[in-house]
């Protein structure tokens, strides 16, 4: 894990210096070494986080064996070992990066990033042609942010990087669609962030620039993962998703530095756990946050689960002092308007793990992939024909109830049969409806997002598209982004093994009956 950043511009507008600027900004994705390459075309800059081969042969920018290609990586590919002897690739290191460089010599990028299984984002310069490549994991788990105005590109892996270029710096201005998709969702969009001429890199694809032509190429699309029939038979499902968790799990428990579990004591981070510490000659270290309040604190649960896996325990009480210091922080750690309120307990908790391991697993994605959410029920509730027929009425009168009864009404009060998805999404989370964005922003921007999907080989239930709205959006953009910035603004690297894409894969034709089972949620 590691934070990078770079540049291209052929009128070379970006200076060296401005590079060494753009590293020190996210010192804390990787303080344990940085270095840089410079051309007459491009720069690139990289802060390395040892969690793989200590050694200095590992650092980066890494040039390949011919010295055609250097390349900057942020994140892990969990079967390098397995590419380094499938295509006998002779290695100086034990590090992944030197595995993924000279895979893509060899295959190309596209082929050799098909067969990596991990999180990544990877700039790949080719000096011979003066192409760069830019590229992002399936499901968007490593960030990758670029800055292109026509003519020039910087990237980075966060915002505050790109800031310190000056010619960025100068021309920086807000991004108006951003904000009304933010007040919505609570994130500015998958593609555009609250400025403009910065993007996201979208997850699953890969970027080229060569002179002043940028061309983007999707090599994962979720929609196409999604089969004609599902899996039905509970033994089956169960079964495979047994095997795939095992290997996902052992396959993330590679590493030379100590390493631990984020555990809440609920379903997803418990079952993440058992199987790491199943795979673990050492006591497992975990780590919860707890609350004050009572109805908050999930400790009792977490600490039934690590006692009973023998598991090396840590606690943090939080109190709403603790919270209150860190929310302007979360403004330097965010870059841009973030509305997630456990960004605050992810980052108490983060802080606590960096005291004692320098890596750890979560249990997130399983929500989104096994139904675990009450969105999932609301979706099948309002597309019957009843609660369609009525919805308006019955949000009138829940209105005027409790507060639960309050969430209930602003649930049904959705716009149209057409924004149910993205509604519900906003709803659960406590955000802004449509109805009040153009009642709040003089000039509302449209917030641009698929919510039914198309041509797709069977036709999903209303859960089922709800959960799709959200592994593309919510995941990506709320979900990853939270964990990704809490734990590498303390320094250490956070893998989720629940989004191994051959899980995702899975998860996504397994029968709904099979998620939401008799009133239980995440059955299988």
């Amino acid at each position: 894990m590691c934070g990078i950043a770079g540049y291209y511009s052929i009128k070379q507008i970006f200076a060296f210096d401005e590079l060494k600027l753009m590293a020190a900004a996210i010192t804390h994705r990787g303080p344990d070494a940085a270095d840089f390459f410079s051309s007459s075309h491009c720069g690139l800059a990289h802060q390395r986080l040892k969690i793989i081969d200590f050694s200095n042969e590992a650092n980066q920018p890494m040039k390949s064996h011919s010295g055609r290609y250097v390349m900057v990586f942020d994140g892990e590919v969990y079967n390098y070992n397995d590419l380094r002897r499938e295509f006998q690739i002779p290695a100086r290191t034990t590090s992944t990066a030197e595995i993924i460089l000279e895979l893509c010599e060899q295959l190309g990028v596209e082929h050799a990033i098909s067969l990596c299984n991990g999180m990544f984002a990877i700039a790949l310069y080719d000096t011979q042609t003066n192409t760069l490549t830019l590229i992002r994991d399936r499901m968007g788990i490593k960030p990758l942010f670029y800055y292109w105005d026509g003519e020039h590109l910087a990237f980075a892996s966060e915002i505050k990087s790109l800031l310190k270029l000056s010619y960025i710096q100068k021309n920086k201005q807000l991004h108006a669609h951003a904000i009304s998709t933010f007040l919505h969702l609570g994130y500015t969009g998958t593609e555009h962030t609250i400025y403009t001429n910065i993007f996201k890199l979208p997850a699953g694809s890969y970027l080229t620039i060569h002179e002043k032509t940028i061309k983007i190429t999707s090599y994962w699309n979720i929609l196409e993962k999604i089969k004609p029939t599902c899996i039905t038979n509970f033994i089956e499902a169960r079964e495979t998703l047994r095997d795939l968790l095992e290997q996902s799990v052992r396959y993330r428990l590679q590493s030379d530095v100590d390493f631990g579990c984020f555990l809440s004591g609920g379903i997803d981070s418990s079952l993440v756990t058992a199987i790491a510490q199943r795979n673990s000659s050492n006591r497992l270290k975990t780590f919860t946050i707890g609350f004050e309040q009572a109805k908050h604190d999930e400790r009792v649960h977490a600490k039934n689960i690590a006692t009973f896996l023998g598991a090396d325990h840590h606690e943090l009480i939080v109190t709403e002092k603790d919270a209150r210091m860190l929310v302007e922080k979360l403004l330097t750690v965010y870059d841009e308007p973030y509305a997630d309120s456990s960004a605050i307990p992810t980052m108490l908790v983060s802080e606590l793990a960096s005291r004692s391991v320098s890596m750890v697993l979560s249990g997130d994605g399983g929500d989104e992939l096994f139904m675990g959410y009450g969105a999932y029920s609301w979706a099948e509730r309002l597309h019957k024909p009843f609660w369609q027929m009525l919805h308006t009425l019955v949000a009138q009168l829940l209105k005027y109830g409790n507060n639960r009864h309050k969430r209930a009404a602003a649930v049904f009060q959705y716009p149209s049969k057409n924004h149910i998805p993205s509604h519900i999404s906003s709803q659960e989370q406590g955000y802004f409806s449509r109805r009040e964005i153009q009642s709040i922003l003089r000039f509302p921007t449209p917030i641009i997002v698929d919510e039914y999907p198309q041509q797709l080989p069977r036709v999903l239930t209303p859960a089922e598209n709800q959960a799709l709205f959200d592994m593309r959006y919510y995941v990506c953009e709320d979900i990853l982004t939270k964990i990704d910035r809490a734990s590498m603004h303390y320094s250490i690297e956070s893998r989720v093994p629940l989004l191994d894409y051959s899980i995702v894969e899975f998860a996504l034709n397994v029968s709904p009956q099979l998620k939401q089972h008799q009133d239980i949620s995440k059955y299988v």
